[in-house]
């Protein structure tokens, strides 16, 4: 007697399954780095993987499903950005009692990203894709749907923005 065939359905959720137990951290960083803290930031990537498993049959087909999952992020996190609701709320870091660890930290320091935080969103994610997740300029700008001279001057202003606005903490050894 022969075994059954798995249905369509079984394979595309264990196809989805494989590629997340890979990738769910990366996207959680990437999450992170653009939103700024923890909290907003598994909301996002729950809701960037909502959207990657409703549309997994195509996506999966494309071969580009990473850029797909970064651009839903970024793309998610611009449109909670300007809802009205979300200008009012103001998350924090500051836990009562106790401090947390920052397990996601790999050495960067948390007052440069918090730092990061204060440029507009879609400069953010320029810095956030280019030199967090280390994309080329080409690859952000397919992720960010956008002509890579325009990555290339959101990134240019950016970077000058940040330099402007550094406190002295964030200054190179050598500078201070």
């Amino acid at each position: 007697m022969e075994a059954p065939v798995a249905g369509k359905g079984v394979t595309r959720d264990a196809d989805f399954e494989a590629w997340l137990l890979v990738r769910q951290p990366a996207l959680h960083r990437t999450a992170w780095a653009l939103t700024g803290n923890p909290h907003d930031a598994a909301d996002l990537l729950q809701t960037a993987l909502a959207k990657v498993y409703l549309a997994w049959d195509r996506v999966s087909r494309a071969d580009s499903i990473d850029s797909y999952a970064r651009r839903v992020l970024v793309n998610e996190h611009t449109s909670l950005w300007r809802r009205a609701f979300k200008r009012r709320e103001h998350s924090t870091y500051e836990v009562p009692d106790r401090g947390a660890s920052d397990h996601y930290d790999e050495g960067t320091s948390r007052e440069l990203w918090e730092f990061v935080q204060t440029l507009s969103p879609r400069q953010r994610a320029v810095v956030v894709l280019r030199y967090y997740e280390e994309l080329s300029e080409a690859e952000t700008a397919e992720v960010l749907g956008v002509s890579v001279g325009t990555v290339k001057s959101q990134c240019s202003r950016a970077l000058a923005t940040l330099r402007d606005r550094a406190p002295r903490s964030l200054a190179p050894q050598e500078d201070r």
